[in-house]
């Protein structure tokens, strides 16, 4: 495994290894997953709160706070990669197929330079 930018199924097999060495997997229901995702992803958008955004993005580039952004961040995507490994899905595949009917549903001919949902277009 290459440890310094491992591949997605790399990095699954690794945690895998590491929940089952712990006899975690008792713990880790497709529910809990998904609830601890969202937990952890409101980790991260709690760095942002009451910050005006320009001030977070300056921050950002300071190393204490791109650490714990790196941080939580991570954690977001390994509780996405347990929900994966769970639910069978191939998120390399999903990720894919998503861009895919996304070009379809925001075509660059209407949608370029606006934030409107497809349904307003």
């Amino acid at each position: 495994m290459n440890q310094d930018r491992p591949t997605l199924d790399e990095l699954t097999t690794q945690l895998i290894e590491f929940r089952d060495a712990r006899d975690w997997r008792q713990f880790h229901s497709l529910k809990d997953l998904i609830l601890s995702l969202n937990l952890e992803a409101s980790e991260l958008l709690e760095l942002s709160q009451w910050k005006p955004e320009n001030n977070f993005e300056d921050e950002a580039t300071t190393e204490a706070m791109n650490q714990r952004l790196q941080e939580e961040c991570a954690d977001v995507l390994l509780y996405l990669l347990l929900i994966a490994e769970r639910a069978g899905i191939d998120l390399q595949r999903a990720a894919a197929n998503k861009i895919i009917a996304n070009d379809l549903k925001y075509p660059v001919s209407k949608s370029r330079g606006t934030s409107a949902k497809y349904t307003e277009l």
